[in-house]
Parts: C-alpha cells; sequence; structure tokens
C-alpha cells in the first residue's frame, strides 16, 4: 500500500505540466512548483488530496485511504471541481488567479500563476509581530476588498490566515488557498469543515455552527491582531470557555491607534451577530483612516 499524502515526484506528467517540486501541504491538497509544456512558464499547481481520507496507489492515482472513506472522498473531489469553477469567474487584482483546471490520477488539479514574493506567515515568524499601522493597512485594505466580492457573490473563504496571504512587491497582497472557498447556496452553510485554530470563529467549529461571511471576518480581525502582538490569537473554543485574549483596545493601546484596535476587537467578537456581518463593513470603518495624514507620513518614512 502506497504511504498516504505521498506527493508526486519530479518530473511527474500531468496534463500539460510537468511536476519541478512539492512545495506545500494543505489540509485538502498537494501544492507543487511545475512548468508548463506549452509556454515553459512556472505555474503552481494544487492537487485535490485531502488528509485522512485519500491516498496514492502504485499508479499514482488518488483513492480512498479505507472503503469507508470512499463516499466522502468523491463528494469532495465533485464540491472541488465545481467550486474552482466558480472561482474562475473572480476577477480581482488580490485573488490569486485560476488558469486552468483538469481532472487526472482520478482527482482534480488547479492551476495558479507562481507569483514572486513572500508569505505573510513566515514574514510574521520572523518579525514576531509588531508590524506598523500603515503595513497592516496596505495588506488588509485590498484583502478584505477581495473578500468583498466573494461575499457579493454569495461565497465565503473559510481560512484566511497569514499564511494564506502572499505578498507580492511593494506589500501587495494575494489572498490565497480558494480551493477552501464555500458557495453559501449549496447547502454548505454549516460548521465543522475547515479550521485553524486561532482564526477560526467558534461557529465554524461545530456542524450546527452557521457560517458565513461574518466567519472570514473573525479570521481577518484574528490575522491583523497576529501582525500587531506576534502569536496566534487562543483558540475559539478556549476562549468560549475562559476568554483570555486581553481587548487590543488595553493591551496594545500604546502602540496602534484607537480605530484600528477597535476594528480588531470588534471582529473578533465572538457572537457572530455582533461583528461586522461582512468584509465591507469592516472596509467602510476602516476606509476613511486611510487619508489620515499621520498614516501617509509613516507610509513616506518606508514602513516595514
Amino acid at each position: 500500500m502506497a504511504a498516504a499524502r505521498e506527493t508526486l515526484p519530479p518530473g511527474t506528467q500531468v496534463g500539460t505540466y510537468r511536476i519541478v517540486k512539492p512545495i506545500a501541504k494543505g489540509g485538502f491538497s498537494l501544492i507543487y512548483l511545475a512548468t508548463d509544456d506549452d509556454t515553459g512558464e512556472e505555474v503552481v499547481i494544487k492537487e485535490y488530496m485531502p488528509k485522512k481520507l485519500a491516498r496514492r496507489d502504485r499508479d499514482r492515482r488518488v483513492v480512498p485511504a479505507g472503503i469507508e472513506y470512499a463516499e466522502s472522498l468523491h463528494h469532495g473531489r465533485k464540491l472541488f471541481f465545481q467550486e474552482v469553477k466558480a472561482l474562475a469567474s473572480l476577477k480581482h487584482p488580490n485573488i490569486v488567479r485560476v488558469l486552468a483546471f483538469f481532472l487526472a490520477n482520478d482527482t482534480g488539479y488547479m492551476v495558479m500563476p507562481n507569483e514572486r514574493g513572500r508569505n505573510l506567515g513566515a514574514y510574521l515568524r520572523e518579525r514576531k509581530g509588531g508590524l506598523s499601522t500603515s503595513f497592516i493597512l496596505e495588506v488588509f485594505i485590498p484583502v478584505l476588498d477581495a473578500l468583498a466580492l466573494l461575499h457579493r457573490r454569495s461565497m465565503v473563504h473559510l481560512d484566511v490566515k497569514p499564511g494564506n496571504i502572499h505578498l507580492r512587491h511593494g506589500n501587495m497582497p494575494l489572498l490565497l488557498d480558494l480551493g477552501a472557498v464555500h458557495p453559501l447556496n449549496r447547502g454548505r452553510s454549516h460548521g465543522g469543515q475547515v479550521i485553524t485554530a486561532g482564526y477560526s470563529p467558534v461557529e465554524q467549529y461545530f456542524r450546527a455552527g452557521q457560517v458565513g461571511p461574518w466567519t472570514d471576518v473573525y479570521a481577518v480581525g484574528a490575522s491583523i491582531r497576529t501582525c500587531m502582538d506576534g502569536r496566534t490569537p487562543q483558540p475559539a473554543p478556549e476562549r468560549q470557555k475562559e476568554d483570555k485574549v486581553v481587548p487590543a483596545v488595553e493591551a496594545l493601546k500604546d502602540r496602534y491607534p484607537d480605530f484600528l484596535l477597535k476594528a480588531v476587537d470588534w471582529s473578533m467578537s465572538m457572537e457572530p451577530e455582533k461583528r461586522p456581518q461582512d468584509a465591507e463593513e469592516l472596509l467602510v470603518a476602516l476606509l476613511p483612516h486611510l487619508d489620515d495624514p499621520h498614516l501617509a507620513r509613516m507610509r513616506e518614512g518606508g514602513a516595514d
């Protein structure tokens, strides 16, 4: 039996692409650097291969890890295909583009451009927080604008976190891992799906939880908080039992402006109805502060 979650070896041909090397693993996918045989360009390919549900057989096909997982794997693959098709229709400068999607090895493959830059999560680990107000706004205003488009299309991302934000030249952000996106009009509006401790609000942990645009808003607030104090916030289920998250307006009042601290606390409210109800509501609250002369001086001074 092949090892679970075995990556495709370098040189493997998949469609019109040749695998160069594996570069990342997600809960539902394996991610590779590859080259396009037709153009010679480098691309990133995401292979649908959910952890625990799937393994690779001798012919490199993605098959159920056990017979009890067959139905779940088939259902997930079908949804992955449907959702990527929907995402391919999204055009936004801060949402990763879907170049192609195809089926092979009994699974699905999503092809994206290989964008040069750095990962916000990795950058945070190096810097240990303390990122400037101007840097935070420079990154998260475009991210919120991208999420606002998803929310207007009745979609939610459900896995917003620093590790899913790619920083291109000039800190222009790119929202990644759109394979986790869930259309709300397909009966998938309940929790119990993708979880990232510290960034997923409590409703995401339970099947009965009602997820929606407000779920992404919590994750944005938690991501900004991490940029400020350099550590992942307390996981939501633990907060529900004993909330140890000191409000940002208290913990960070000497380091960041009040409007930003209030926005973070608002976004990270435990009760969904007490948060901004979608990305646009939070965006509208933050946008007026971009014209703040103090922030303009910070930007001119070369923040982060």
